[in-house]
C-alpha cells in the first residue's frame, strides 16, 4: 500500500450505515445477528457446537465439541462424522435439484448451466473414476487445472470418497508442482492438456510432466482433461484422459463418511522460509465456518447469484468457490478468463448477464478496473449487485469510494474481509445488516472470533491507533489443524510467542476510537502481491539459482495495482559491468524466476550492486533497502554498515 493510502487510513472518519435497500431485502436481521455474539460471549464452545448441529448433516452425530488435551493441536467435533460432499450436493437434491448450481463462462464467452442435479451426477462419476485409479481413503490427490467446473468437480469428487486434494494454482512452475507432488506423496495427478486465459493457452500438461520428469516417483496415474485440444504428449501407461477414464463407471456414489477431524485437503502458502508450508485442513471444522460466513458476511439467500472471483489455486476459491456457496445452496459463477480481456468491461458484463447479486474480488482487481476509467462500467447494468466484497489484502480508501460509488452506485454494502488460508475462513469483517462500513477497515471480529491486539507481551493493547501483533486467543473450527508432515513447524510459525496461547496471525494492526481493526502489514518476510503471499526467501532462492548470481535480497515496494511488488537487490558473481548490466541479463532472471516460481513472483524491479547492505556482523539490512524500494530518503542511521559505498548503486545512483 502506498504511503499516500496508508496515511488516509490513519485519518479515515467516512461512516456507511448499510442502505435502507439493503436491510429490506436482507436474509437476515439485527436482533438475530446481535443475539450470536451474545451466545459465543456466555459459552464460546457451545455456541459452535450450537452452530455445528444447525448447519451440517451429520452421519454420527459429534458428543465432543472440542479436545484441547493437545494443544495447540486442537480437534473439533473429533468423534462426529460427516462428508462434505454430501453436504454440498446430496442434501441439494430434495428441494434444489434442479436449481442452477454452476453459472460456467469461458474465456471465449461460452456458457453452461450446470444444475445441483448434474453436478452431483457427474462428482459420482468422476468420484467413481477415481477409485478405479486406485485412490483410497486418505490417499492425497493433485489438481493442477484450469477455473473451470471440472476443477470443482475434481475436489468435491475427492472429498466425497474421502481422498485429500491439494489443488496448485495453475500459473506455478513445473518446479513449484514437483515441490507439492514430493511433500504430499501424492498418488495421482489431475489437469488438463491446457488453460484458455486471456486469448491464449496455458501449457497445464506440460508443466506437469516437467514436474514428474524431476522425480515425483509416488504418482502413478495422470488424468487429463481435453480443454483446448491442442497437441499434447501422453505417456502411455500413466496418462488417461478424463473421458476416457470415466468410461463406464456408475452415476452414483455413496459418500465415504469420515471423522471430522479428517484431512479435507493441503493448500501450500509461503513462508518467511524458502519452502512453502502445507496448510491441512479439516473436513468438519472448516465447512462450519464457509458455511456460517456464508451466511453472516454475504447474507447469502436463495435467490442470489454468488460470483467470487478467485481461483480455486488458492484458499479463497476453496471456501468461497467450490464449498462454502455449494453447502448452502447457492448458484456460483465460475469464469475461466481475466477481467481485461477481450476488454476492461468483461468483469461487468458478466455481472450483467449473469444478474449477479453478491461480487467478491481483490483490491488489485478493483485498482485495475478503476484505472481503466468509470464510462466502462457505466455502460452496464448493475442494478442487481446487492452486495460488494473485497479479500487477499487491505483495501485502499480510494478504491474502496470507487467500488462504492461506481459499482454499488452507494447501495451496495461493501464487505472487506480478513483472513488468511491458514484460519479457513474470514474472522475480521463487517456483517452487512448491522455494521456501519469505513473505507479500508475490516471492522470487527465475527462472532466466536477472539480477535486482538498485543503487545511483546501478549498484553492487550487497549490505546486507539496503537499498533501490535494481531492474534487470535481461543481456537476456532476452520482453524489450521497443522503443517502437513511438519508438526514442529505448525508450532515454531503459529504458535511462537505469548507461551504459545496465542495464534500469531503474522499480521500487525490497530484499532481505532471504535474498535474496528485496520490491518497495517505483515511481520515477517513475506510479500502481499495482488493478494497472493510470496515468501521473500522463496523468491530470493529462485534467483541465486541462476548461474550469474552470487547473492541476492528481496523486498516489497509499494504498487498502484497490485498492492506490492517485488523489488529485488542481486550481485553478480564476478564484477559488476562499468556501463551497468544489459537489460537482457534482467529479463532472462524474470523469466527465470518465472520458471521457478511462477509468473506471479516474477520481480518488477531489479537493481545490482557489488554488495548487498551488511552491517559488521554480516546481517542484511532488509529495513534499509525496503527504504530504498519506496524512494524514501535513508534517514536511519548507517555507520553499522560494512561498506557505505555500495548506497549509491543500491539506490541506483551509481
Amino acid at each position: 500500500m502506498s504511503e499516500d493510502n496508508i496515511e488516509s487510513t490513519l485519518h479515515e472518519d467516512r461512516h456507511f450505515p448499510p442502505s435502507a435497500d439493503f436491510i429490506r431485502t436482507a436474509s437476515t436481521n439485527a436482533d438475530k445477528l446481535a443475539s450470536l455474539y451474545t451466545q459465543a460471549e456466555q459459552n464460546n464452545t457451545e455456541f459452535w457446537a450450537d452452530q455445528a448441529r444447525t448447519e451440517i448433516d451429520w452421519q454420527t452425530p459429534f458428543s465432543t465439541t472440542l479436545d484441547s488435551s493437545n494443544a495447540p493441536f486442537f480437534r473439533w467435533f473429533p468423534d462426529g462424522k460427516l462428508n462434505v460432499s454430501y453436504n454440498c450436493l446430496d442434501r441439494q437434491l430434495e428441494h434444489n435439484a434442479d436449481k442452477t448450481a454452476i453459472i460456467f463462462e469461458a474465456d471465449n464467452g461460452d456458457v453452461e448451466y450446470i444444475s445441483y442435479r448434474e453436478l452431483h451426477r457427474r462428482v459420482c462419476v468422476f468420484a467413481n473414476t477415481l477409485k478405479a485409479q486406485g485412490i483410497e481413503q486418505g490417499d492425497r490427490v493433485i489438481i493442477y487445472m484450469p477455473m473451470i467446473a471440472e476443477a470443482v468437480i475434481a475436489m468435491q469428487a475427492c472429498a466425497r470418497i474421502g481422498a485429500i486434494h491439494s489443488v496448485v494454482f495453475g500459473g506455478f512452475s513445473s518446479s513449484s508442482l514437483k515441490d507439492r507432488i514430493e511433500d504430499t506423496q501424492a498418488k495421482l495427478v489431475i489437469t488438463a492438456d491446457g488453460g484458455n486465459r486471456g486469448g491464449r493457452i496455458i501449457e497445464l500438461k506440460a508443466t506437469t510432466d516437467g514436474a514428474l520428469e524431476q522425480g515425483c516417483d509416488s504418482i502413478n496415474s495422470v488424468i487429463v482433461l481435453q480443454r483446448t485440444a491442442h497437441d499434447i504428449s501422453m505417456q502411455s501407461g500413466r496418462d488417461i484422459w478424463w473421458h476416457d477414464a470415466e468410461q463406464g463407471q456408475s452415476e452414483q456414489c455413496e459418500p465415504t463418511w469420515v471423522d471430522a477431524t479428517h484431512p479435507l485437503f493441503i493448500l501450500y502458502t509461503s513462508g518467511s522460509t524458502g519452502k512453502p508450508k502445507g496448510i491441512q485442513h479439516s473436513s468438519g471444522g472448516y465447512l462450519l465456518n464457509a458455511i456460517t460466513t456464508m451466511r453472516w458476511v454475504f447474507d447469502i439467500n436463495d435467490s442470489d447469484v454468488f460470483w467470487c472471483t478467485a481461483d480455486v489455486g488458492w484458499i479463497t476459491g476453496h471456501t468461497y468457490v467450490a464449498y462454502g456457496p455449494l453447502a448452502t445452496g447457492s448458484t456460483i459463477v465460475i469464469f475461466e478468463g481475466v477481467p481485461t480481456y477481450p476488454d476492461a468491461g468483461r468483469f461487468w458484463d458478466m455481472c450483467q448477464r449473469h444478474c449477479v447479486s453478491i461480487f467478491y474480488t481483490a483490491p488489485t482487481a478493483i485498482r485495475a478496473l478503476m484505472k481503466a476509467g468509470d464510462e466502462i462500467p457505466n455502460k452496464y447494468d448493475l442494478s442487481q449487485l446487492r452486495l460488494l466484497g473485497t479479500v487477499g489484502e487491505p483495501i485502499n480508501p480510494k478504491a474502496w469510494m470507487w467500488y462504492h460509488t461506481v459499482i454499488g452506485k452507494e447501495k451496495c454494502p461493501i464487505v472487506d474481509t480478513w483472513w488468511q488460508t491458514e484460519t479457513g475462513a474470514h474472522m475480521v469483517a463487517p456483517m452487512p445488516v448491522t455494521t456501519i462500513t469505513k473505507p479500508g477497515s475490516c471492522t470487527r471480529a465475527l462472532p466466536g472470533i477472539d480477535a486482538s491486539i498485543v503487545n511483546d507481551d501478549g498484553d492487550e493493547i487497549t490505546k486507539a491507533n496503537q499498533g501490535g501483533y494481531l492474534v487470535i486467543r481461543q481456537p476456532w473450527p476452520s482453524m489450521i489443524q497443522t503443517v502437513w508432515g511438519d508438526d514442529q513447524r505448525y508450532k515454531d510459525t503459529y504458535w511462537p510467542m505469548f507461551d504459545g496461547k496465542y495464534y500469531l496471525a503474522g499480521d500487525s494492526a490497530r484499532r481505532d476510537e471504535e474498535g474496528y481493526f485496520w490491518i497495517m502489514g505483515r511481520i515477517d518476510d513475506v510479500l502481499n502481491v495482488s493478494g497472493h503471499r510470496l515468501g521473500t526467501m522463496e523468491i530470493e532462492s529462485a534467483i541465486v539459482s541462476h548461474p550469474q548470481v552470487a547473492e541476492a535480497a528481496v523486498v516489497g515496494q509499494p504498487h498502484d495495482i497490485k498492492g506490492e511488488a517485488v523489488f529485488a537487490y542481486v550481485v553478480l558473481k564476478g564484477e559488476r559491468p562499468a556501463g551497468g548490466v544489459d537489460d537482457t541479463l534482467t529479463q532472462e532472471l524474470r523469466a527465470w524466476v518465472g520458471e521457478q516460481i511462477g509468473a506471479i513472483a516474477k520481480p518488477d524491479d531489479i537493481r545490482y550492486a557489488d554488495n548487498l547492505p551488511k552491517t559488521r556482523s554480516g546481517k542484511i539490512m532488509r529495513r534499509l533497502l525496503r527504504t530504498i524500494a519506496k524512494g524514501e530518503e535513508i534517514t536511519s542511521d548507517t555507520s553499522t554498515l560494512e561498506n557505505e559505498s555500495i548506497l549509491p548503486q543500491l539506490q541506483g545512483k551509481a
